[in-house]
């Protein structure tokens, strides 16, 4: 089954780009100051989109591709935004040997929303996370921070339905 990625549409304000932009001259010449400039803009906008990038990159004199970079190596950027129900199901070792792939898996099947994407109506988002720290629980998936464990495939419907909008 090929999946398809959905996008949201970016809607970045005049106000929010001000705001980057202010945040760029604060930091411009500063060694190492990619990490902190990610890291207020993604406060900014929420989530890091690539037409953010391109301003940070071209504003801070770097490749695009070193911004992109840094902002996929670490966990903390999401380069989609998130949903307004956002699910996260963890595929660190023990809930990934415990199952997790087939929980994740369910859940593209039941939204439509391939993991790593929002839905286009920016309702539901699906993140493959890492170790989340409830390994006694595996398999794990949250909801809006909400940890639901010890999951089967047939668990996920039931969950989805308490956040149908």
């Amino acid at each position: 089954m090929k999946k398809k990625l959905t996008t949201v549409a970016f809607k970045g304000t005049p106000e929010q780009e001000a705001k980057l932009l202010e945040v760029i001259e604060n930091h411009k010449g500063v060694e190492g100051a990619l990490m902190p400039v990610l890291q207020q803009a993604q406060d900014i906008y929420g989530y890091l989109p690539v037409e953010v990038q391109k301003i940070i990159a071209e504003k801070m004199g770097i490749s695009l591709e070193e911004v992109y970079g840094v902002a996929t190596f670490y966990s903390q950027f999401a380069l989609n935004p998130k949903g307004s129900v956002a699910i996260a199901v963890c595929l660190g070792t023990a809930c990934y040997v415990k199952g997790s792939g087939q929980i994740i898996e369910k859940i593209e099947e039941v939204l439509g929303v391939p993991a790593g994407s929002t839905s286009s109506d920016g309702t539901y988002s699906l993140e493959a996370t890492r170790c989340i720290g409830a390994c006694g629980l595996a398999p794990v998936l949250t909801v809006n921070g909400e940890v639901y464990g010890r999951l089967v495939p047939g668990d996920v419907p039931g969950i989805l339905a308490k956040y149908k909008a």
